[in-house]
């Protein structure tokens, strides 16, 4: 009878147990309800059997209620969301910067008021009609320059947050291999480790919101966590680190293994705010940046081409033009047609001499005498000496720029092209080329239609390098490149050393020059690859880089458009704008230029509707068009891109939403359920103390028995 006493006191004692440690799961649960990550956890009972009998029962495990699919799908969810988050966010500030197209101020209005102003000088040339024709074209390349250090400087920004975030995640990494340390332990020792584990759920949750991951268990109650590329962030080893680089043209990642190993992680990250920051460093502002550049030098290269085939009244006495990145030899290799030098008097107007230039004969002529046979080697002598036997005037040619004297005061200098045979280098007449009557100047390289061909000598020394970074559509960092200008100094002998599958970019696309002698990239199989200028430091007799002369990367064009001015002399006196024709059959005497002709003011008010050729650019085709139209194209495929990173936005929100609804209905804690857990688990307890009670009578009883 004692014994069966015992039997009944251990069975009703581990009752009491069980419903106590039940209990205070329970009590856990209610206490955390509002708790953002928290997972509701329950007790697995078993019931306990010595000798085939039944000996009460006992707790096998404390454990959270998971669903590894729905944390999962929550995972890849919130990093979707808050990689749509920063571009959504960074690309609106972007469109912004640009204005609405339809209302006055933006810069694509401000274009149009460019050819307004110059189409209502035509009509009216006054001096309130230059200065306003003038400040137009100010306006609109300082709001252009503007918004180009605007997009750089969200650029930076995007630098900074990643750079914050790799630290956010780095210690985030570090605390959840921290944790894995002690559920591990508790877990091998049979240990309640759910407290810790919800701890590393909240963890895992706010890593997820950072970057794109895959998490695993690693069979003792902790976690693996790897990147979507399959490299480990957390393992039994410990946690790895992270490292963000934005010196170069693309910002790129490197990952530190548990043994100090470092290696690229370009691409292991590819959502989360991580993601959507590289997507708009590396992707999205260049592309935004290289559209504006794009249109801005058309505007540029359009109104410069009309400038330049104009005169001002009176002409000025000397132009000194643009730098072109070239010796002279190699420049006038590059022309064909004809084209004249007239010294005007700057009082009457009249024509007092002419140099008539044929580069296809390859001779000069003074006032229609003799002609002076040149090759480009001596194409700068010759030129200096029909100036100088003109009037006393000069020209020189230093770091690639030409300059023209007249050598008079009363003494002016305007250039005019053959109408049946214009002079043309890379698509560019005479002055146009060399920049010498340029409206809007630029102090860095804006043409990069050299007008080279594969036998043109670029003037680069053999042996210097130019570091290049090739990237992927989505802008991970592919390959660094270190390209060594090659002996033989041609054109051709460069893009050999640039198509180099080794030291080159070979690999994956290649380098061209095309007939206006431009230097262009094809990546292979329309991969989208692009080609980024991490350090430059070859030099040309000019004083240019490769880069520079041939516009290499996104960065070097964009940098050089957001450069232009109008020029200075013009921007002080716009009385200096060349609006007036040359008239090279004027009689002796005559007057060859007119202080009313409006002829230049109505080309240049017409600008918007000249036909140019545009190259692709950044996710605009490559077309031909009107200026004014791909300046259309320009907004809208800014707008665009906007608008849906908008859309991404919201259906990204709307699915994490979604998916943390999901998890919640199947992880979170159940008020209603709990309250039910409770009153089971407390009428569990008492009427285990019950059976305590009834034993402990029937112990009284016997005792009494026994002692009477």
């Amino acid at each position: 009878m004692t014994s069966t006493l015992s039997s009944v006191l251990n069975i009703a004692s581990t009752g009491i147990q069980a419903s106590q440690t039940a209990l205070s799961v329970v009590s856990d649960n209610v206490a955390n309800v509002n708790t953002p990550g928290y997972v509701q956890k329950k007790v697995d009972q078993s019931s306990e059997v010595v000798g085939g009998q039944g000996q009460g029962v006992s707790i096998a495990d404390v454990k959270r209620v998971t669903n590894s699919y729905l944390e999962a799908a929550s995972y890849t969810a919130n990093a979707g969301s808050g990689s749509a988050g920063a571009v959504s966010s960074t690309m609106d500030q972007a469109q912004t910067l640009f204005g609405d197209p339809t209302e006055s101020g933006s810069l694509f209005s401000n274009l149009d008021s460019v050819f307004s102003a110059f189409s209502t000088l035509s009509a009216d040339q006054t001096s309130a009609g230059q200065t306003q024709a003038v400040s137009s074209v100010s306006t609109f390349f300082n709001q252009a320059s503007s918004i180009s250090g605007s997009l750089q400087t969200l650029s930076s920004q995007a630098d900074s947050q990643i750079s914050t975030d790799v630290g956010t995640v780095n210690g985030l990494l570090t605390q959840i291999s921290n944790l894995n340390a002690t559920i591990s332990q508790g877990y091998v020792s049979g240990q309640d480790v759910t407290g810790a584990q919800n701890q590393q759920g909240t963890l895992i949750n706010q890593l997820s919101s950072l970057m794109d991951m895959k998490v695993n268990s690693n069979g003792v109650g902790g976690v693996q966590i790897l990147a979507t590329n399959g490299a480990s962030l957390v393992g039994i080893g410990g946690a790895a680190s992270l490292a963000y680089d934005s010196s170069g043209p693309t910002g790129s990642m490197t990952i530190t293994d548990t043994a100090g190993n470092t290696t690229a992680f370009n691409g292991g990250i590819t959502s989360g705010s991580i993601g959507g920051l590289l997507q708009l460093r590396n992707v999205d502002l260049p592309a935004t940046s290289s559209q504006l550049a794009s249109l801005t030098s058309g505007v540029a290269d359009q109104l410069n081409a009309i400038h330049n085939s104009y005169s001002s009244v009176p002409p000025p006495t000397t132009m000194t033009g643009q730098t072109t990145g070239q010796d002279i030899a190699t420049a006038a290799a590059g022309f064909t047609g004809q084209t004249t030098i007239a010294l005007v008097n700057t009082s009457t107007e009249a024509l007092t001499h002419s140099i008539a230039i044929n580069f296809d004969a390859g001779t000069m002529s003074v006032d229609g005498g003799a002609t002076t046979s040149f090759t480009p080697s001596t194409f700068l002598s010759t030129l200096n000496s029909a100036l100088s036997s003109a009037g006393g005037g000069s020209a020189s040619y230093t770091n690639g720029v030409l300059s023209l004297s007249s050598g008079s005061s009363t003494t002016g200098i305007a250039i005019q092209d053959s109408s049946t045979d214009p002079s043309s280098n890379g698509g560019k007449g005479f002055s146009d080329f060399f920049g010498l009557n340029d409206l809007v100047t630029s102090s860095s390289i804006s043409n990069y239609n050299t007008g080279m061909t594969a036998t043109s000598a670029t003037g680069f020394p053999a042996g210097q390098t130019m570091t290049l970074q090739l990237a992927s559509a989505s802008g991970a960092l592919l390959k660094t490149v270190t390209v060594t200008t090659p002996a033989g100094g041609t054109a051709a002998d460069l893009v050999n050393a640039l198509n180099s599958p080794t030291t080159g970019v070979g690999a994956y696309g290649s380098y061209a020059l095309n007939s206006s002698g431009e230097l262009t990239f094809t990546a292979n199989n329309n991969s989208g690859v692009t080609v980024g200028v991490y350090q430059d430091s070859t030099e040309n007799s000019s004083g240019v880089s490769v880069s520079e002369l041939f516009g290499i990367g996104a960065t070097t064009r964009i940098q050089a458009a957001s450069d232009y001015t109008v020029r200075s002399d013009i921007a002080a006196t716009p009385s200096n704008l060349a609006t007036a024709s040359l008239t090279l059959s004027a009689g002796s005497g005559q007057p060859v230029l007119a202080a009313g002709d409006t002829s230049g003011a109505d080309a240049l008010g017409q600008a918007g509707l000249s036909t140019l050729n545009f190259d692709a650019v950044s996710g605009v085709s490559a077309q031909t068009s009107t200026l004014s139209n791909y300046a259309a194209s320009i907004s809208s495929a800014i707008a665009n891109k906007a608008s849906a990173a908008d859309s991404a936005q919201s259906m990204a929100s709307t699915v994490a939403t979604n998916a943390t609804s999901a998890l919640s209905s199947v992880e979170g804690v159940s008020i209603d359920q709990e309250l039910i857990n409770l009153t089971t688990y407390q009428q569990a307890y008492n009427a285990s103390a019950r059976m305590v009670q009834a034993a402990n009578d029937l112990y009284t009883t016997l005792l009494d028995m026994t002692q009477n």
